[in-house]
Protein backbone atom coordinates (compact mmCIF):
# COMPACT_ATOMS: atom_id res chain seq x y z
CA UNK A 1 0.00 0.00 0.00
CA UNK A 2 1.05 3.18 -1.06
CA UNK A 3 2.02 5.59 1.87
CA UNK A 4 0.69 9.72 2.01
CA UNK A 5 3.46 11.68 1.93
CA UNK A 6 4.12 14.69 4.46
CA UNK A 7 1.57 17.58 3.86
CA UNK A 8 3.31 18.95 2.04
CA UNK A 9 2.90 16.77 -0.48
CA UNK A 10 -0.77 17.24 -0.16
CA UNK A 11 -0.66 20.39 -0.09
CA UNK A 12 1.41 20.08 -3.71
CA UNK A 13 -1.29 17.87 -5.03
CA UNK A 14 -4.18 19.70 -3.78
CA UNK A 15 -3.16 22.85 -4.85
CA UNK A 16 -4.12 23.00 -8.72
CA UNK A 17 -7.79 22.11 -7.25
CA UNK A 18 -7.65 24.89 -5.02
CA UNK A 19 -6.45 27.03 -7.68
CA UNK A 20 -9.84 25.86 -9.79
CA UNK A 21 -12.30 26.27 -7.42
CA UNK A 22 -10.81 29.77 -6.50
CA UNK A 23 -10.56 30.82 -9.85
CA UNK A 24 -14.28 29.56 -10.64
CA UNK A 25 -15.36 31.73 -7.38
CA UNK A 26 -13.87 34.85 -8.89
CA UNK A 27 -15.62 34.34 -12.13
CA UNK A 28 -18.93 32.62 -10.96
CA UNK A 29 -19.67 34.01 -7.38
CA UNK A 30 -22.48 35.85 -8.71
CA UNK A 31 -23.99 33.21 -10.60
CA UNK A 32 -24.19 31.25 -7.23
CA UNK A 33 -25.66 33.80 -5.38
CA UNK A 34 -28.43 34.52 -8.26
CA UNK A 35 -29.29 30.87 -8.30
CA UNK A 36 -29.41 30.16 -3.82
CA UNK A 37 -31.69 33.26 -4.16
CA UNK A 38 -33.73 31.73 -6.52
CA UNK A 39 -34.40 28.38 -4.68
CA UNK A 40 -34.83 30.11 -1.79
CA UNK A 41 -37.61 32.20 -3.33
CA UNK A 42 -39.39 29.25 -5.47
CA UNK A 43 -41.51 28.40 -2.14
CA UNK A 44 -43.52 31.14 -2.78
CA UNK A 45 -46.55 30.20 -4.69
CA UNK A 46 -49.48 31.97 -6.37
CA UNK A 47 -53.43 30.75 -5.13
CA UNK A 48 -55.90 31.84 -7.63
CA UNK A 49 -59.41 33.15 -6.97
CA UNK A 50 -61.07 29.34 -7.45
CA UNK A 51 -58.52 27.77 -5.55
CA UNK A 52 -57.30 26.79 -2.23
CA UNK A 53 -53.38 25.52 -1.38
CA UNK A 54 -52.22 23.42 1.46
CA UNK A 55 -48.51 23.14 2.51
CA UNK A 56 -46.91 19.56 3.02
CA UNK A 57 -43.70 19.68 5.06
CA UNK A 58 -41.87 17.15 4.96
CA UNK A 59 -44.96 15.15 4.40
CA UNK A 60 -46.87 16.22 6.88
CA UNK A 61 -49.88 18.88 6.67
CA UNK A 62 -49.00 22.08 8.46
CA UNK A 63 -51.14 23.60 10.08
CA UNK A 64 -53.06 21.94 13.23
CA UNK A 65 -56.91 22.87 12.35
CA UNK A 66 -58.23 23.33 8.85
CA UNK A 67 -58.53 26.65 8.76
CA UNK A 68 -55.09 26.82 9.56
CA UNK A 69 -54.22 24.19 6.93
CA UNK A 70 -56.05 25.58 4.09
CA UNK A 71 -54.95 29.10 2.33
CA UNK A 72 -57.08 31.31 -0.02
CA UNK A 73 -55.98 33.03 -3.10
CA UNK A 74 -52.94 35.22 -2.91
CA UNK A 75 -49.33 34.53 -2.23
CA UNK A 76 -47.99 31.70 -0.39
CA UNK A 77 -44.82 31.45 1.52
CA UNK A 78 -43.63 28.25 1.83
CA UNK A 79 -40.17 26.44 2.48
CA UNK A 80 -38.36 25.51 -1.11
CA UNK A 81 -38.57 21.56 -2.60
CA UNK A 82 -37.84 19.14 -1.04
CA UNK A 83 -38.64 21.00 2.36
CA UNK A 84 -42.19 22.01 1.44
CA UNK A 85 -44.91 20.78 -0.95
CA UNK A 86 -47.43 23.13 -2.04
CA UNK A 87 -50.63 21.53 -2.86
CA UNK A 88 -53.28 23.49 -5.15
CA UNK A 89 -56.27 22.49 -5.30
CA UNK A 90 -59.42 24.25 -7.23
CA UNK A 91 -62.69 23.83 -4.79
CA UNK A 92 -65.34 26.21 -7.01
CA UNK A 93 -65.27 23.82 -10.02
CA UNK A 94 -67.29 21.40 -10.93
CA UNK A 95 -65.14 18.08 -12.48
CA UNK A 96 -66.66 14.98 -14.37
CA UNK A 97 -65.58 11.85 -14.60
CA UNK A 98 -67.51 9.39 -16.85
CA UNK A 99 -67.69 5.54 -15.73
CA UNK A 100 -68.32 2.73 -17.67
CA UNK A 101 -67.40 -0.50 -15.22
CA UNK A 102 -71.36 -1.09 -15.45
CA UNK A 103 -71.67 -1.18 -18.73
CA UNK A 104 -71.26 -2.87 -22.08
CA UNK A 105 -69.24 -2.37 -25.58
CA UNK A 106 -70.99 -0.77 -28.12
CA UNK A 107 -70.72 -3.74 -30.64
CA UNK A 108 -70.98 -6.84 -28.44
CA UNK A 109 -73.90 -8.84 -27.53
CA UNK A 110 -72.25 -11.24 -24.78
CA UNK A 111 -72.20 -10.77 -21.13
CA UNK A 112 -68.53 -11.20 -20.67
CA UNK A 113 -67.58 -10.07 -16.85
CA UNK A 114 -63.96 -9.84 -18.41
CA UNK A 115 -64.95 -7.30 -21.23
CA UNK A 116 -68.37 -5.98 -19.98
CA UNK A 117 -69.78 -4.77 -17.04
CA UNK A 118 -73.64 -5.41 -15.37
CA UNK A 119 -75.75 -5.12 -12.18
CA UNK A 120 -78.23 -7.63 -11.29
CA UNK A 121 -82.04 -6.20 -10.33
CA UNK A 122 -83.80 -7.47 -7.12
CA UNK A 123 -85.82 -10.37 -9.55
CA UNK A 124 -82.59 -11.59 -10.82
CA UNK A 125 -82.47 -9.72 -14.09
CA UNK A 126 -79.87 -7.72 -15.70
CA UNK A 127 -79.09 -3.93 -16.76
CA UNK A 128 -76.36 -1.89 -18.15
CA UNK A 129 -75.64 1.26 -17.15
CA UNK A 130 -72.99 4.36 -18.57
CA UNK A 131 -72.44 6.84 -15.54
CA UNK A 132 -71.43 10.08 -15.37
CA UNK A 133 -70.24 11.31 -11.60
CA UNK A 134 -69.70 15.52 -11.60
CA UNK A 135 -67.61 15.94 -8.14
CA UNK A 136 -65.95 19.12 -6.07
CA UNK A 137 -63.11 19.30 -3.75
CA UNK A 138 -64.41 19.64 -0.47
CA UNK A 139 -61.88 19.20 1.68
CA UNK A 140 -58.41 19.87 0.10
CA UNK A 141 -56.57 19.31 2.98
CA UNK A 142 -58.03 15.61 3.39
CA UNK A 143 -57.62 15.08 0.07
CA UNK A 144 -54.27 16.24 -0.70
CA UNK A 145 -52.99 14.28 2.63
CA UNK A 146 -55.36 11.03 2.92
CA UNK A 147 -56.91 11.20 -0.71
CA UNK A 148 -56.41 8.38 -3.25
CA UNK A 149 -56.60 8.64 -6.89
CA UNK A 150 -59.77 10.79 -7.88
CA UNK A 151 -60.47 8.45 -10.68
CA UNK A 152 -60.26 5.31 -8.55
CA UNK A 153 -62.24 6.38 -5.82
CA UNK A 154 -65.11 7.14 -7.66
CA UNK A 155 -64.96 4.48 -9.70
CA UNK A 156 -65.01 1.84 -6.84
CA UNK A 157 -67.98 3.66 -4.53
CA UNK A 158 -70.06 4.83 -6.96
CA UNK A 159 -69.92 1.52 -8.77
CA UNK A 160 -70.67 -0.21 -5.60
CA UNK A 161 -73.50 2.11 -4.74
CA UNK A 162 -75.75 1.39 -7.87
CA UNK A 163 -74.80 -2.54 -7.88
CA UNK A 164 -75.85 -2.52 -4.54
CA UNK A 165 -79.10 0.30 -4.98
CA UNK A 166 -79.90 -2.03 -8.32
CA UNK A 167 -80.05 -4.94 -6.13
CA UNK A 168 -82.98 -3.63 -3.97
CA UNK A 169 -85.31 -2.93 -7.01
CA UNK A 170 -86.90 -4.25 -9.77
CA UNK A 171 -86.26 -4.60 -13.51
CA UNK A 172 -89.66 -3.21 -14.24
CA UNK A 173 -89.30 -0.14 -11.48
CA UNK A 174 -86.04 0.85 -12.79
CA UNK A 175 -86.33 0.89 -16.08
CA UNK A 176 -89.49 2.84 -15.59
CA UNK A 177 -90.13 5.15 -12.78
CA UNK A 178 -87.72 4.60 -10.34
CA UNK A 179 -84.36 6.07 -12.08
CA UNK A 180 -84.75 8.97 -9.79
CA UNK A 181 -84.87 6.82 -6.74
CA UNK A 182 -82.15 4.99 -7.87
CA UNK A 183 -79.79 8.08 -8.30
CA UNK A 184 -80.77 9.40 -4.84
CA UNK A 185 -80.13 6.06 -3.11
CA UNK A 186 -76.86 5.14 -4.36
CA UNK A 187 -75.55 9.00 -4.67
CA UNK A 188 -76.01 9.08 -0.79
CA UNK A 189 -74.46 5.66 -0.37
CA UNK A 190 -71.08 6.77 -2.61
CA UNK A 191 -70.54 9.87 -0.61
CA UNK A 192 -70.99 7.72 2.44
CA UNK A 193 -68.42 5.58 0.67
CA UNK A 194 -66.46 8.89 0.03
CA UNK A 195 -66.47 10.89 3.35
CA UNK A 196 -65.59 7.16 4.93
CA UNK A 197 -62.20 6.94 3.10
CA UNK A 198 -61.24 10.53 3.56
CA UNK A 199 -61.58 11.62 0.03
CA UNK A 200 -61.52 14.85 0.38
CA UNK A 201 -64.39 14.51 -2.57
CA UNK A 202 -68.17 15.92 -2.64
CA UNK A 203 -70.86 13.62 -5.60
CA UNK A 204 -72.32 17.27 -7.14
CA UNK A 205 -74.92 14.78 -9.24
CA UNK A 206 -74.57 11.44 -11.16
CA UNK A 207 -76.06 11.03 -14.37
CA UNK A 208 -76.94 8.08 -15.58
CA UNK A 209 -76.53 8.34 -20.02
CA UNK A 210 -77.26 4.89 -20.44
CA UNK A 211 -80.18 2.68 -18.46
CA UNK A 212 -80.81 -0.25 -20.32
CA UNK A 213 -81.26 -4.11 -20.54
CA UNK A 214 -78.36 -6.24 -22.33
CA UNK A 215 -78.43 -5.93 -26.30
CA UNK A 216 -79.08 -9.10 -26.99
CA UNK A 217 -82.18 -9.12 -24.55
CA UNK A 218 -83.55 -5.89 -25.57
CA UNK A 219 -86.11 -7.32 -28.26
CA UNK A 220 -87.65 -8.85 -25.18
CA UNK A 221 -87.37 -6.32 -22.62
CA UNK A 222 -88.84 -3.70 -25.17
CA UNK A 223 -92.50 -6.22 -25.39
CA UNK A 224 -92.12 -5.96 -21.73
CA UNK A 225 -92.28 -2.81 -21.67
CA UNK A 226 -94.86 -1.99 -24.16
CA UNK A 227 -97.02 -4.52 -22.65
CA UNK A 228 -96.65 -2.80 -19.23
CA UNK A 229 -97.67 0.63 -20.82
CA UNK A 230 -100.33 -0.82 -22.44
CA UNK A 231 -102.06 -2.05 -19.39
CA UNK A 232 -101.09 0.96 -17.56
CA UNK A 233 -102.85 2.92 -20.28
CA UNK A 234 -105.63 0.81 -20.26
CA UNK A 235 -105.96 1.33 -16.26
CA UNK A 236 -106.28 4.65 -16.92
CA UNK A 237 -109.05 4.75 -19.35
CA UNK A 238 -110.61 2.30 -17.19
CA UNK A 239 -110.55 4.74 -14.66
CA UNK A 240 -111.51 7.66 -16.74
CA UNK A 241 -114.53 5.60 -17.29
CA UNK A 242 -115.10 4.97 -13.71
CA UNK A 243 -115.14 8.30 -12.81
CA UNK A 244 -117.41 9.25 -15.43
CA UNK A 245 -119.62 6.39 -15.25
CA UNK A 246 -119.87 6.07 -11.18
CA UNK A 247 -121.50 9.95 -10.47
CA UNK A 248 -123.69 9.29 -13.79
CA UNK A 249 -125.20 6.09 -11.93
CA UNK A 250 -125.43 7.45 -8.55
CA UNK A 251 -127.41 10.84 -9.96
CA UNK A 252 -129.39 8.42 -12.18
CA UNK A 253 -130.06 6.63 -9.28
CA UNK A 254 -130.93 9.66 -7.08
CA UNK A 255 -133.19 10.59 -9.45
CA UNK A 256 -135.22 7.53 -9.37
CA UNK A 257 -135.35 7.51 -5.76
CA UNK A 258 -136.83 10.82 -5.81
CA UNK A 259 -139.15 10.02 -8.49
CA UNK A 260 -140.11 6.83 -6.52
CA UNK A 261 -140.74 9.16 -2.94
CA UNK A 262 -142.52 11.63 -5.56
CA UNK A 263 -145.04 8.47 -6.73
CA UNK A 264 -145.31 7.14 -3.49
CA UNK A 265 -146.15 10.35 -1.99
CA UNK A 266 -148.95 10.79 -5.19
CA UNK A 267 -150.11 7.41 -4.47
CA UNK A 268 -150.29 7.88 -0.52
CA UNK A 269 -151.93 10.98 -0.74
CA UNK A 270 -154.72 9.43 -2.73
CA UNK A 271 -155.18 6.35 -0.69
CA UNK A 272 -155.43 8.97 1.81
CA UNK A 273 -157.96 10.79 0.45
CA UNK A 274 -160.09 7.93 -0.96
CA UNK A 275 -159.70 6.68 2.72
CA UNK A 276 -161.23 9.75 3.79
CA UNK A 277 -163.89 9.81 2.03
CA UNK A 278 -164.85 6.33 2.69
CA UNK A 279 -164.81 7.86 6.70
CA UNK A 280 -167.19 10.17 5.59
CA UNK A 281 -169.30 8.26 3.87
CA UNK A 282 -169.50 6.04 6.76
CA UNK A 283 -170.58 8.37 9.11
CA UNK A 284 -173.26 9.79 7.06
CA UNK A 285 -174.49 6.26 6.59
CA UNK A 286 -174.55 5.57 10.15
CA UNK A 287 -176.58 8.76 10.90
CA UNK A 288 -178.72 9.21 7.38
CA UNK A 289 -178.60 5.03 6.69
CA UNK A 290 -182.20 4.81 3.83
CA UNK A 291 -181.00 8.12 2.77
CA UNK A 292 -177.57 7.23 1.74
CA UNK A 293 -178.47 3.89 0.56
CA UNK A 294 -180.93 5.08 -2.12
CA UNK A 295 -177.98 8.09 -2.98
CA UNK A 296 -175.95 4.94 -3.91
CA UNK A 297 -178.38 2.93 -5.40
CA UNK A 298 -178.98 6.23 -7.54
CA UNK A 299 -174.83 6.77 -8.33
CA UNK A 300 -174.46 2.92 -9.37
CA UNK A 301 -177.27 2.45 -11.40
CA UNK A 302 -176.65 5.81 -13.40
CA UNK A 303 -173.08 4.65 -13.66
CA UNK A 304 -173.66 1.70 -15.12
CA UNK A 305 -176.56 3.09 -17.70
CA UNK A 306 -173.89 6.08 -18.63
CA UNK A 307 -172.72 4.36 -21.83
CA UNK A 308 -175.98 3.23 -22.95
CA UNK A 309 -177.43 5.40 -26.15
CA UNK A 310 -180.91 5.28 -24.64
CA UNK A 311 -183.04 3.30 -21.64
CA UNK A 312 -186.34 2.72 -21.40
CA UNK A 313 -188.07 1.61 -18.36
CA UNK A 314 -190.34 -0.82 -18.54
CA UNK A 315 -193.12 -0.82 -15.58
CA UNK A 316 -194.17 -4.25 -14.41
CA UNK A 317 -197.32 -6.10 -16.12
CA UNK A 318 -200.69 -5.28 -14.09
CA UNK A 319 -201.73 -8.42 -11.85
CA UNK A 320 -198.36 -9.90 -12.41
CA UNK A 321 -195.33 -10.75 -10.19
CA UNK A 322 -192.61 -8.32 -11.75
CA UNK A 323 -189.14 -10.71 -11.93
CA UNK A 324 -187.29 -8.13 -13.09
CA UNK A 325 -185.53 -6.70 -16.78
CA UNK A 326 -182.64 -7.09 -19.33
CA UNK A 327 -181.30 -4.58 -21.11
CA UNK A 328 -178.94 -5.36 -23.92
CA UNK A 329 -176.33 -2.51 -25.09
CA UNK A 330 -174.35 -3.49 -28.38
CA UNK A 331 -170.76 -2.60 -28.17
CA UNK A 332 -169.58 0.52 -30.38
CA UNK A 333 -173.54 1.38 -31.25
CA UNK A 334 -174.12 4.86 -31.18
CA UNK A 335 -178.04 4.79 -30.31
CA UNK A 336 -180.73 2.32 -29.78
CA UNK A 337 -181.41 1.24 -33.47
CA UNK A 338 -180.15 -1.95 -33.25
CA UNK A 339 -181.08 -2.46 -29.40
CA UNK A 340 -184.07 -4.68 -27.95
CA UNK A 341 -185.95 -4.78 -24.97
CA UNK A 342 -187.02 -8.02 -23.64
CA UNK A 343 -189.52 -8.50 -20.93
CA UNK A 344 -189.51 -11.26 -18.38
Amino acid sequence: MRKLGPPSEIARLASPLVRMVDLAWQRMHWWIIAMAVLYALSGITIVRSDEVAVILRWGRLVGATPALQEHGPGLLFAFPRPMDRVVRVQVKHIWEVPLNTLGGASDEYTLDPLTQGYAVTGDQNIVQMDIVARYRFRDAAEWAFYGPRVEDILRVEVTGALVRSVGEMGIDHVLADGRKELIATATRRAQAGLDASHSGLELSSLELTRLAPPKNLANEFDAVQSAFIASETTKKEAQAFAERAIPQAQADADAAVQSARADADAVLALARGAADAFKALDREYRANTMVVRERLYRDAVEKAFRGAAKVRWIPPPSGGSYRGFRITIPSGQSGPKNASEDEH
